[in-house]
């Protein structure tokens, strides 16, 4: 069987890879595959470096292209893109997420596709195995689910292990490494009031280029009800004249949060 990690650089997958590397979770695993959508913060880069030389097996970097630049690609053709964001609509509501898919577990598949020698459309041989271990701790249960290949199997070690995410903290800190932090899109709107408020204080570049989206987004992609605006932030307003500054919420779960298919913001 060939075992694949899915490492997206947050405290989760980082934490899971770091504990195969010291025999904590077995067997060792082949490699871990890192999807680029080339629009994550400078931090997760950073923290990616980091790990390679900490791991005992490779780290594998795979993309799609660039989900930012796409998404002003789209914006300007004005058509549709099947690998939307969930952007949030004027009025309520948000836009059906598909940018998982196609930046983050498509490119995986196919690097999957790769190492075992079958090309796109073939078949995996039978009897063929892929052992997918995925870092979605026991506060993310409710985004377990099963491979939609039958040669591929889906792991979650920290849930056999019965970690929440303050167990990866804890282990990351009493083993002397830094402590990751969320990965997802500079301009996810999944984000939280908290890492909205971190990003624009500690990564201007990365809240400048969320702004980008934000602006470029307003009157939409090409959509059934151009009535309708997108917004990045939950509150329908453009994010550049949120005012963070005085947050009554930090230590609150944000509902919006942890939401990408147990691959992104772990």
């Amino acid at each position: 069987m060939l075992n694949i990690i899915s490492l997206g650089a947050g405290v989760q997958s980082s934490t899971m890879a770091l504990m195969a590397a010291h025999g904590e979770i077995e067997p060792m695993p082949d490699c871990a595959i890192f999807a680029d959508t080339q629009s994550e913060p400078a931090h997760i880069y950073d923290f990616l470096d980091f790990l390679e030389t900490k791991l005992p097996f490779p780290v594998h970097r795979v993309t799609a292209g660039s989900i930012h630049n796409d998404i002003l690609e789209a914006v300007k053709e004005r058509h549709s893109r099947l690998d939307q964001p969930p952007f949030f609509l004027s009025g309520g509501g948000m836009l059906w997420r598909k940018c998982t898919k196609n930046y983050k577990i498509i490119p995986i598949e196919r690097e999957v596709r790769r190492l075992l020698g079958v090309e796109k459309g073939k078949h995996v041989p039978k009897g063929t195995m892929v052992g997918q271990w995925i870092g979605i701790s026991c506060d993310e249960a409710v985004r377990m689910k099963p491979s939609r290949h039958k040669w591929c199997r889906h792991r979650w070690p920290l849930i056999e292990k019965g970690m929440h995410r303050h167990h990866c903290l804890d282990w990351l800190r009493r083993n002397g490494y830094p402590i990751a932090k969320k990965s997802a899109c500079t301009f996810c709107p999944y984000h939280d009031d908290a890492t909205w408020r971190d990003m624009k204080i500690n990564d201007i570049g990365s809240f400048e280029a969320a702004v980008e989206i934000d602006e470029a987004i307003r009157q939409g992609m090409a959509m059934s009800d151009q009535r309708r605006e997108l917004f990045l932030h939950r509150s329908g307003r453009p994010l550049k004249d949120v005012d963070f500054s005085n947050l009554e919420d930090l230590g609150q779960l944000n509902m919006f949060n942890n939401e990408c298919e147990g691959m992104c913001g772990v």
